[in-house]
């Protein structure tokens, strides 16, 4: 099999071609990103012909378009995995490389006639489900209004409605959870905590930890994740499916292993208000659109993946947060420029 792996250099994508590299089914793998790691690239990404492209490129819809359709010549999927969170202050670039990308990585699909298309979308895509109760892939996908990251998901899985109607291809849609490992440690600090945040103190030394009241979370490892992604691609699967590791994390999960349980739950209200002042003062990487969605989210069912994939994840939600936790604290990451690590 030939595998395009669009926003390859990420997080998600890194332990894709980390994946990838291990399977004797995929006999070609070309890397798309606009950032390529260095030649020769070191592994993982020598799994790779490396492409490099901005599919968010300002009023370039042709030469982006070309690029893509040529990268995706002859490949049997491709698999989208690029967004953008950062500068999560102008919000037309954001749109620009998720939504606009996103649709000119489709049309490049219908161009070079792939026949199946696989796209990271999120947990963050659904409408609000407040509670425990699991919901499965049926639940609306109509996003969470007041976060931007949720919208843009959202507006996305419309795109993907209308492309599986007009096109015709087999189109997949992962909808995970928070997604971590321990080499994404410096792009979670950089992303979503910001230069303020103590991070070598996180692993366990942080005196005690502020948590929004009833915020609970999902979290999958970027190697299950990756896991589930290989499963979609050799299978052909179509449709969405949902991937969370085992369990829920709650407060006191996370305070154990960054406050040595130490924990203070805060009133939703308070905990929006800090943030909100800390983004508008530029002091906080991302918005309280953030917190909305995380309050909002469903707990996922992923009884289909589990079904139709013969998916396992081997990590817990805990224990994927702590691995990101330990790479925070050590400022890990790989070679690829979005993961590179603390002075690298």
């Amino acid at each position: 099999m030939r595998v395009v792996v669009v926003g390859a250099s990420g997080n998600v994508g890194t332990a894709v071609l980390r994946r990838l590299a291990q399977d004797t089914t995929v006999t070609s793998v070309v890397a798309v990103a606009r950032r390529t790691p260095r030649q020769p690239p070191p592994p993982p990404y020598d799994v790779a012909t490396w492409v490099s492209c901005d599919i968010g490129a300002h009023d370039a819809d042709t030469g982006v378009g070309d690029a893509l359709a040529a990268a995706f010549a002859g490949a049997d999927a491709v698999v989208h995995l690029a967004w953008a969170i950062q500068p999560s202050h102008d919000r037309h670039r954001l749109r620009a490389t998720n939504v606009v990308g996103s649709r000119r990585v489709v049309q490049a699909v219908a161009r070079a006639g792939v026949p199946h298309l696989v796209v990271a979308s999120s947990v963050g895509a659904y409408s609000p489900s407040p509670g425990d109760t699991p919901r499965d892939e049926s639940w609306p996908t109509d996003g969470v209004r007041s976060s931007s990251y949720s919208v843009d998901k959202a507006t996305v899985e419309t795109l993907l409605d209308r492309a599986e109607a007009s096109t015709g291809a087999v189109v997949a849609r992962l909808r995970p959870a928070l997604v971590f490992q321990h080499d994404a440690g410096h792009e979670i600090t950089r992303y979503f905590l910001g230069p303020l945040v103590p991070a070598r103190l996180l692993d366990g030394r942080v005196p005690v930890l502020p948590w929004p009241r009833g915020l609970r979370l999902q979290a999958v490892h970027a190697d299950d994740l990756a896991d589930a992604v290989r499963e979609v691609v050799v299978r052909q699967a179509r449709g969405a499916f949902n991937l969370a590791g085992p369990g829920i994390v709650r407060g006191p999960d996370a305070a154990a292993l960054v406050a040595r349980a130490r924990l203070q739950e805060v009133p939703f209200g308070v905990a929006r208000a800090a943030v909100a002042a800390g983004w508008r003062a530029r002091a906080v990487p991302v918005g309280p659109g953030w917190l909305d969605m995380a309050m909002a989210a469903p707990v996922l069912d992923t009884t289909r993946a589990e079904r139709e994939l013969d998916w396992r994840p081997r990590v817990s939600g805990v224990q994927a947060l702590h691995a990101m936790v330990r790479g925070v604290a050590a400022g890990a990451g790989t070679a690829g420029p979005p993961l590179r690590a603390r002075g690298g």
